[in-house]
């Protein structure tokens, strides 16, 4: 067995794209919102709040890339009872709201996007439009 292994890593290039791909679906829809994009790590990469987009989605949008990013699926499809758990353990670093997407690649788990200002619904339609526009992309 090998010590290491290669892996594919998020680019701001990539995060950028993903980004420009959330803001013009969110344009399309006439609905601003706060997003973010986020490494593997949960470390952001970039974001942006459009014009009209509630300032205080700005960390519930990292917290969703985030939460989708540490586990590999998308906000929302945390186990009902488990999610109240991993915010109480997390201080509330982890959420289980619609709009966090994770970003895997080639089958390598790249990072997440979260996108918050409008419903839920509307969260999560625009991450999962935007992580489509992405070559190798895992379609959710």
């Amino acid at each position: 067995m090998a010590d290491t292994a290669a892996s594919l890593k998020f680019t701001l290039e990539g995060a950028t794209k993903l980004l420009n791909a959330a803001i013009a679906k969110a344009k399309s829809m006439n609905v601003p919102q706060c997003i973010c994009i986020v490494d593997a790590g949960g470390h952001l990469i970039t974001m942006a709040r459009m014009d009209g987009a509630f300032s205080m989605s700005i960390p519930t949008a990292l917290r969703k890339a985030q939460t989708a990013a540490a586990y590999g699926i998308p906000t929302g499809d945390i186990v009902a009872g488990l999610d109240i758990k991993l915010a109480i353990a997390t201080e509330g670093q982890r959420v289980n709201l619609l709009g966090g997407i994770p970003v895997i690649v080639d089958g390598h788990l790249v990072g997440g996007i979260g996108i918050g200002s409008g419903t839920g619904e509307q969260d999560k339609e625009i991450a999962i439009a935007a992580v489509a526009t992405l070559p190798g992309a895992k379609k959710f």
